[in-house]
């Protein structure tokens, strides 16, 4: 069984691509698939000609792009993938540290976590979301992740689709599979290119608002009613 693999999604990151994948190589981590989500550039080509490329025909976002990467890594027989950003926001440099932690077999999902990045505004945003949902991660959207095969599973199941992104909704449902969490601190630097798959514009911060407080509010319902299921049994 192989060991590892780095799972990139990538739309339209022509520009910063090869300077991801170069460093990856440089800190010794040479199996990378990068899924490109249907990107209108020179993406599939400039990642082709160093790695392996799943190839999307639609546009499906960041998170069925690293769901299906992690797919392939689940189906492939790998025991760790590492999920990447495309943008050069991650550092290979950091993996080292996230893979040994994960190594040690105490939990399911290491998560690179850097707070630093994160607006007041956003800061705001992940602890009402916190609250609500109840799960207990500081940095919710933070895409660097180290995942072993148990989470890789539950990641593959058909509920896992339906989610638009790979934070709080993810996140829930690793938890109702009682799949085991933590959270490593890392360093990150700014985009190299590109813009911010949910902070792009007042539009989009809104929907990724009312999308996210609705999974909470969902997920609030459901303890509820399995509360009163409880009692009235008893």
């Amino acid at each position: 069984m192989d060991s590892q693999l780095v799972v990139i999604p990538a739309h339209n990151e022509e520009k910063s691509i090869i300077g991801v994948i170069n460093d990856l190589h440089k800190h010794g981590f040479y199996n990378i698939v990068v899924v490109d989500d249907a990107s209108t550039d020179n993406t599939f080509s400039v990642a082709n000609e160093r790695v392996k490329v799943i190839s999307l025909p639609y546009n499906l976002g960041a998170w069925k792009a690293t769901q299906t990467g992690i797919r392939y890594g689940f189906e492939n027989g790998y025991k760790q993938v590492i999920t990447f950003d495309a943008d050069g926001q991650h550092l290979a440099s950091s993996l080292s540290a996230l893979v040994e932690h994960h190594s040690l077999g105490l939990f399911d999902i290491v998560i690179g976590s850097c707070l630093s990045r994160a607006s007041l505004a956003r800061h705001l945003a992940w602890g009402l979301f916190r609250r609500l949902s109840g799960v207990k991660v500081q940095d919710l959207t933070s895409g660097l992740r180290v995942y072993n095969r148990k989470a890789m599973e539950v990641i593959n199941l058909p509920e896992a689709t339906l989610l638009e992104y790979q934070d709080v909704g993810v996140l829930l449902l690793l938890k109702t599979h009682q799949i085991s969490k933590t959270e490593s601190p890392v360093k990150m630097i700014k985009r190299k290119d590109g813009i911010s798959r949910i902070f792009y514009s007042w539009g989009a911060v809104v929907y990724y608002m009312a999308y996210t407080g609705m999974l909470c509010l969902s997920k609030i319902a459901k303890m509820h009613r399995f509360s009163v299921s409880r009692k009235s049994s008893l």
